[in-house]
């Protein structure tokens, strides 16, 4: 009989030990602008601060991969939570003992990045080892509440710690990591084999795992229209956030608006499972586009804070839907011996839409009209979602339930790894859209 997940011990102290370091991460990244620019005076380094932690991310996303199915991964994410806290708390105690240096800041940054980098792939593609099948697409969207809830939870006490003492969020983000810590040492995976699939070369295995996504039709499909969709998406956000401002919209209101967007998630997460159950793949991602280009154009004529808010919330129901859609299946099929770097791939491609699509929107807000830059963004939004709608693949998107969980074994490396599912003519696939 399957433990409900529940009743998972193991997912549950994942689970709870990550909402609470997320909780503590979104409290550092909110105090460590405001501390920069206590100590500089400067807003350019403050932005080269959190572009640093950023950019460790990217350069560390695909050899994390890597070595996340090279490696251990119980001790991958046991090892980051614990340089993570010390290079956290050396900035805590650079702080209480008044002798903080942009150097410091910067290297401190940098290990928070490259943490997180190596940390996501192992805990990825461990989940698949800590939770049945059946219960993957629960767990899947549960982790992405997590990720909202942590994000708002810590972002609101993030400034209000800053406000009692500079140190204060740094010291609460190491005391949270400790607890993190010590909870996944009680944690039980499965034991396995971790067989270099390149010849023990890093290189050759990074390579191998960009090889899986783009030998995928269906990976290769939706990551392009996810990425396409991010990168709008992300523009459009920044345009909003400027054409609010210069509607006089308080900077209050502003908090808030931006905060819908987290609650939406949140909410969506919960209801995911449900939608999950009941709506095809396809209609479950093609949907996302959809509410999106309908909503999108509805900012040009509002002028209150919060209605933009309530309109932010609307955008943010469905994207964990289809997350959980994707995800799930692409925990599925991909072996095991792969999971770490599919799961790199992916966190690499969406930085770089990310980080690309904010600069885009500052680009089109300085260039165009507030309401101009509303529509244009838009625009490419419904050009996406065109491309979805019309797409072969995305309408053979095969549902979670009918595949068969990918052998956990090491492979051959010339051999094609995963299982075939007979509905679709283009075999497995898939890739995360949002």
């Amino acid at each position: 009989m399957t433990t409900r997940l529940s009743r998972n011990r193991n997912y549950q102290l994942l689970w709870g030990s990550q909402a609470l370091s997320e909780a503590g991460f979104s409290a550092s990244m909110i105090a460590l602008p405001l501390l920069v620019l206590a100590v500089t005076g400067s807003p350019a380094l403050s932005g080269l601060v959190l572009g640093v932690d950023a950019m460790a991310q990217l350069l560390a996303g695909l050899p994390a991969g890597a070595l996340a199915d090279r490696w251990d991964r119980k001790k991958i994410l046991l090892g980051c939570e614990a340089v993570y806290a010390l290079a956290v708390a050396s900035l805590a105690a650079a702080i209480w003992w008044d002798v903080v240096r942009v150097p410091h800041l910067i290297a401190v940054a940098a290990v928070l990045g490259c943490c997180r980098s190596l940390f996501g792939p192992a805990e990825g593609a461990m989940l698949a080892g800590v939770v049945p099948p059946a219960q993957l697409p629960t767990a899947v969207a549960m982790n992405s509440a997590r990720g909202a809830l942590g994000q708002l939870s810590g972002t609101a006490a993030g400034g209000f710690l800053y406000g009692i003492g500079r140190a204060v969020p740094f010291a609460f983000d190491v005391l949270v990591h400790l607890i993190s810590l010590v909870a996944l040492t009680f944690v039980r995976a499965p034991r396995r084999e971790a067989v270099p699939s390149g010849g023990g070369h890093l290189g050759k295995e990074m390579a191998e795992g960009l090889r899986w996504v783009w030998n995928e039709r269906h990976v290769r499909v939706t990551v392009a229209c996810a990425v396409s969709l991010n990168f709008f998406f992300s523009g459009y956000y920044i345009v909003i956030i400027v054409l609010a401002k210069e509607r006089g919209v308080t900077s209050g209101e502003i908090g808030v608006m931006a905060a819908m967007l987290g609650v939406g998630g949140v909410a969506g997460s919960l209801i995911a499972p449900y939608l999950q159950r009941r709506l095809s793949p396809y209609v479950s991602i093609m949907s996302v586009f959809w509410v999106l280009t309908l909503l999108t154009p509805l900012a040009a004529v509002i002028h209150d804070g919060y209605l933009l808010g309530a309109l932010f919330v609307a955008m943010a129901l469905l994207p964990p839907t289809a997350n959980t859609t994707i995800g799930t299946y692409q925990l599925l099929l991909t072996p095991d011996r792969l999971r770490g770097r599919l799961t790199s791939v992916m966190g690499v491609i969406g930085g770089v839409s990310a980080a690309t699509g904010p600069a885009f929107g500052g680009l089109v807000v300085q260039a165009f009209p507030g309401t101009d830059a509303v529509l244009l963004c838009a625009a490419g939004i419904a050009l996406v979602t065109v491309v979805v709608t019309i797409s072969p693949t995305l309408r053979r998107f095969p549902r979670a339930d009918t595949l068969t969980p990918a052998a956990t074994e090491p492979q051959p490396v010339g051999g094609r790894p995963g299982q075939t599912d007979p509905a679709s003519p283009d075999g497995p696939n898939e890739e995360k859209t949002s």
